[in-house]
C-alpha cells in the first residue's frame, strides 16, 4: 500500500474520502484514522503560521483490510501485551482455556502474523507511543499476578518400588500415591515479557524477577485521578495487600529477632534432705 501516493492524491484533487477508499480499496475507517493522525490537508502549503501547532497524538492503526473486526482487535491488543492469550480474551471475551488455544492458532494466520508485524515495527519506531501507553505499562506492572506466569500446585503420582521400578501396591492392591507440590513457568509467548526484567538459573533451578510492583503502585497513586473507577478500586485493593505483606514480613522479623535473642531460664531446685 503506497500511502504517500494516496495522501497526494487526496491533497491535489477533490476526490472524496469514500471514493479514494473504494478507488484503492480500504477501508473508510483506517483512510480517515490515516488522514487524522498524519495531518492531511487539501492545502498544505497555505498554512496559518500564526496557528500553535498541534501534537499529534499517534495511535495504531490497522491497514490490512482482510481481517475481522474481532481479528483487528486481537492485533491491536497483542501489540499492547504481547501475550497471545490476553489479547483474545480482550479481543472476544471468551474463557482463559478458549484463548489459551484460539491466541496462538491466531498468531498462526499469515494475514493476522504480517499485520502485527507491521504494528511491530512502527512501534519499534517510536511512532504511536504516548503518555497513554506508559500509564498502561505501570498499571500492567501494579496489577501483575504470579499466576500469569507460573502454575503451582499439588500434584498426585504412582509410587514406585525401589527394586524394580513397578507401582508400589497396598494391602488391598490399589497404587500408592504420594503428591508432590510443583512449579512450572508458563512458555515464553503465554506471557507478557515486558513486565520482566531478569531470568536467572542458579543451583536451585530457574527463576523471574518482575518489574518493581511498589514502585509502579507509588506511579499510579500520583496520576490516580487519570485511571478509570475499575483501576482506582483495583490501585486501592493492591495498595491494602502490599501494606498488608509489608506488616506481616515486618512481624516475622521481629519474632525471628526475638526467638534468637531470647535466653532459656533455668530454675534449679537447690532443696534437699539435709536442708530439712
Amino acid at each position: 500500500m503506497n500511502w504517500r501516493l494516496i495522501r497526494k492524491e487526496f491533497e491535489t484533487t477533490k476526490i472524496t474520502l469514500k471514493a479514494l477508499a473504494e478507488k484503492h480499496d480500504i477501508k473508510i475507517g483506517t483512510l480517515k484514522s490515516r488522514k487524522s493522525r498524519e495531518g492531511w490537508s487539501r492545502d498544505p502549503t497555505k498554512k496559518d503560521a500564526t496557528k500553535k501547532k498541534k501534537v499529534a497524538t499517534h495511535e495504531p492503526v490497522i491497514e490490512s483490510t482482510d481481517l475481522t473486526d474481532k481479528q483487528e482487535l486481537f492485533c491491536l491488543y497483542y501489540i499492547k501485551y504481547f501475550n497471545a492469550t490476553k489479547a483474545y480474551q480482550k479481543a472476544y471475551g471468551c474463557a482463559y482455556s478458549t484463548a489459551m488455544v484460539e491466541g496462538h492458532r491466531h498468531l498462526r494466520n499469515p494475514k493476522i502474523a504480517s499485520e502485527i508485524e507491521r504494528l511491530k515495527l512502527e512501534r519499534q519506531q517510536g511512532i504511536f507511543l504516548d503518555a497513554k501507553d506508559i500509564l498502561q505499562k505501570y498499571i500492567d506492572i501494579a496489577f501483575a499476578d504470579i499466576t500469569d506466569f507460573v502454575e503451582f500446585g499439588k500434584k498426585e503420582q504412582p509410587e514406585l518400588r525401589i527394586s524394580d521400578g513397578e507401582p508400589l501396591l497396598d494391602e488391598n492392591g490399589d497404587q500408592v500415591m504420594y503428591s508432590y507440590s510443583y512449579v512450572d513457568f508458563k512458555e515464553s509467548n503465554e506471557v507478557d515479557g515486558t513486565l520482566i526484567t531478569e531470568v536467572k538459573k542458579g543451583k536451585d533451578g530457574v527463576s523471574i524477577k518482575l518489574a518493581d510492583k511498589m514502585k509502579a503502585l507509588e506511579m499510579l497513586t500520583k496520576y490516580y485521578d487519570l485511571l478509570s473507577d475499575n483501576d482506582k478500586k483495583r490501585l486501592q485493593e493492591e495498595k491494602l495487600k502490599a501494606e498488608t505483606a509489608k506488616a506481616k514480613a515486618e512481624a516475622d522479623r521481629i519474632a525471628k529477632e526475638d526467638e534468637e535473642g531470647s535466653e532459656e531460664i533455668i530454675i534449679v531446685d537447690s532443696w534437699s534432705d539435709d536442708d530439712e
